[in-house]
């Protein structure tokens, strides 16, 4: 009989015991995995198996992150006795068949492994190479399987790592020489498709554990492993002060008789305070008082305190909140600022210098183009405590925005900052006219380094450059417009079809923002708004005292509705339409649009936790929503770069573009509209800019 390759549904509880017996056969080589990363892997449609005779002799668990247009391939494994009937051919291209709409699929292995040959049989190529870490230090081969899209997407992503910290019970299990009986949870963490994903990082209440180890053999083995971690040091002082507040929320909301004494309570709440103080968000622990405190840790420190499963099995959503944390800009603490003449020799300090760009040499830099005959813009931002954060220096050159200097501080935000500062460059280019971005600063800060490739960044003439594609139309019109931005660059043209699938489209419009290709598969969405959640969010209607453009309309946002579905996809674009308020003037007009990233369906306190870092709802406030609602649920819209049209788009103007083009809409809840219509209100409202 022909080998049948089946998609596991979580419910499928025979198919996934089998696969998960079938990767227990194989830990050596592909790592540990726990039975409910199987499921979950399972109910995301993340598993195959491939069947023969009624038997299981083969499987692939794979990954969609939300955020990443490829597949995460964790694990390939065929029965050995069942090898050479080409079922890892057959699972692969299924994988392919399912998911074309992704860029390929990526894939980890062990150099000494040798199946090198057997990776290329299967089309893989190889892509870069990274450290394990594993006790031996093995190397990690990176394979890459292409799915034929566009070229120009090669190397454009940034897998920015979600670091963990982990207390001295996680690190035995990991480090040990003499692991416990529960270290198997643990050691999941090394298993080699997370190497380049997540990153553990040591703090220095594990270095006091360390020391108090008893066995002196032990104690060095330890010590010795540790030294193989990120290394964290965050100020003491304010560790201390977290600590105190942490330890009494624990005791007002536990009580004292469910845990320890202070003094062994604070030796735990310290990873805690660590973590919150260096700027981290994940806090791995198997110690049941750490997870029975896990709330108290979030309120007071705004730290996840997870077990290691949840790592394996949630790695996307806990790097996305840690990573990007848009909703700590929403206030109006952060300000820009031209840098004030002779102030030069203050950034030092600040900004990290290297090579011929060190010491007063970046002074004297910034210096020269102060007073160079080209006009430069010299922008700073600084931090409520007016700390310079960030320093970017710009001028126009032709079509080309230039930006000489792109730095970040070292700052708890530093990442949220870097991405913003990208998007507001795109923003400041499309409206000096340039069709190019390009950033010549030699020694640009690793943080915005990272996310430019995000946002369609590549590597050219030793800096990194950006193709600014102001088009809304066909695949036809945007692929001439870049084609005359790639000519500015030098670059080879890029041919669009028509029909792109939603997923590759979103792509191209994320890359070649402000590009909007209109006869693509990727839908759009009318979205009605209440004015005071759009003056949250977007400062429209705007208040007395407005936030700047620059920084209140941070990158990624969350929006709350009624549970029930209206067709809602993913990717999408949305449109907003401002609702009426208490006044005319309030509402009744579309005033900006953003590009749908992720829909889900849940109970509100479970929504709140999961989306907190992006948004303005408070919990209470996701609830009354849910109580509205007859399923007792809310469903929660993760959008990102949002435009605020120049010009709103109001009511009337709404219904007469519908009305010209034979269509039409609701305004009573989420609807899906046209293409045609979406590209109407795009242009009427950047219509005279």
């Amino acid at each position: 009989m022909a080998i049948k390759i089946v998609p596991v549904a979580e419910a499928q509880a025979e198919l996934v015991d089998a696969a998960v017996a079938l990767g227990d056969r194989y830990t050596k080589t592909l790592g540990l995995l726990t039975p409910p990363a199987y499921r979950t892997h399972a109910s995301e449609g993340g598993l195959l198996v491939a069947v023969d005779d009624g038997v299981v002799i083969g499987y692939a668990l794979f990954g969609l992150p939300k955020r990443s247009p490829y597949v995460r391939l964790a694990h390939l494994c065929v029965a050995e006795e069942h090898r050479g009937k080409g079922a890892a051919r057959l699972l692969v291209e299924e994988i392919r068949r399912r998911h074309r709409d992704r860029l390929g699929i990526k894939a980890k292995c062990r150099r000494d492994y040798g199946l090198s040959e057997m990776w290329t049989s299967l089309g893989f190529v190889p892509r870069g190479e990274v450290r394990g870490r594993g006790r031996d230090g093995e190397t990690l081969d990176g394979w890459w399987l292409d799915h034929g899209h566009l070229d120009l997407f090669s190397g454009m992503e940034s897998e920015a790592l979600l670091v963990v910290t982990v207390d001295h019970g996680v690190f035995a299990d990991l480090r040990g020489r003499v692991p416990a009986g529960e270290a198997a949870e643990s050691q999941a963490l090394e298993a080699g498709w997370l190497t380049d994903l997540v990153e553990i990082a040591c703090t220095p209440q594990l270095h006091h554990e360390l020391r108090d180890i008893a066995d002196t053999t032990e104690r060095k083995h330890q010590r010795a492993a540790s030294q193989g971690l990120r290394q964290v040091t965050p100020d003491a002082d304010a560790v201390a002060v977290r600590s105190r507040e942490l330890l009494q929320a624990a005791r007002t909301v536990v009580g004292g008789n469910d845990l320890p004494g202070d003094t062994e309570l604070l030796r735990r709440l310290h990873y805690v305070a660590e973590t919150s103080c260096a700027g981290l968000q994940v806090l791995v622990t198997r110690d049941p008082v750490l997870r029975q405190l896990a709330d108290v840790a979030w309120n007071i420190a705004r730290v996840k305190v997870v077990t290691p499963s949840v790592v394996t099995m949630h790695v996307d959503e806990l790097r996305q909140a840690q990573m990007y944390r848009p909703a700590d800009l929403m206030g109006t603490e952060f300000r820009a600022g031209e840098v004030a003449p002779g102030a030069e020799a203050e950034l030092i300090a600040f900004f990290n210098q290297s090579g011929d760009d060190s010491g007063s040499g970046f002074a004297r830099r910034l210096q020269t183009l102060a007073g160079d005959t080209v006009v430069w813009h010299r922008e700073l931002l600084r931090d409520g405590q007016g700390r310079p954060v960030a320093l970017y220096v710009w001028a126009m050159d032709g079509r080309t925005l230039t930006v000489p200097v792109l730095r970040t501080a070292a700052h708890a935000l530093e990442e949220t900052l870097a991405r913003q500062m990208l998007f507001l460059l795109k923003r400041l280019g499309r409206d000096c006219g340039a069709q190019v971005v390009r950033v010549s600063d030699p020694f640009p800060s690793p943080a915005a380094k990272a996310a430019a490739g995000d946002d369609g960044f590549f590597e050219h003439e030793g800096g990194l450059a950006s193709l600014l594609v102001d088009a809304c139309g066909t695949a036809r019109e945007v692929e001439a417009v870049a084609g005359e931005a790639a000519r500015e660059l030098g670059r080879a043209e890029t041919a669009l079809q028509a029909d792109l699938p939603a997923g590759v489209a979103g792509v191209v419009e994320r890359v070649w923002w402000p590009a909007k290709v209109m006869d693509s598969q990727l839908p759009s969405f009318l979205v009605p708004i209440e004015p005071r959640w759009s003056t949250e969010l977007f400062n429209v209607p705007a208040t007395l005292l407005p936030r700047s453009d620059e920084l209140g309309i941070s990158r990624e946002h969350v929006y709350y509705r009624s549970s029930g579905r209206r067709g809602e996809s993913v990717p999408a674009r949305l449109l907003w339409y401002v609702s009426k308020g208490s006044s005319h003037e309030e509402g009744q007009m579309v005033v900006g649009c953003s590009r749908l990233d992720e829909v889900v369906i849940d109970q509100p306190d479970a929504l709140h936790s999961k989306f907190e870092h992006l948004g303005v709802y408070g919990r209470e406030q996701v609830r009354d929503i849910a109580r509205k609602d007859a399923s007792g649920r809310a469903m929660a819209l993760r959008f990102s770069d949002t435009e605020i049209f120049p010009r709103v788009v109001p009511l009337r103007r709404l219904n007469s573009l519908a009305g010209s083009l034979g269509l039409q809409f609701s305004l009573m809840s989420l609807s899906k509209i046209s293409n045609k219509l979406f590209q109407a209100v795009y242009e009427e409202g950047h219509r005279g800019t």
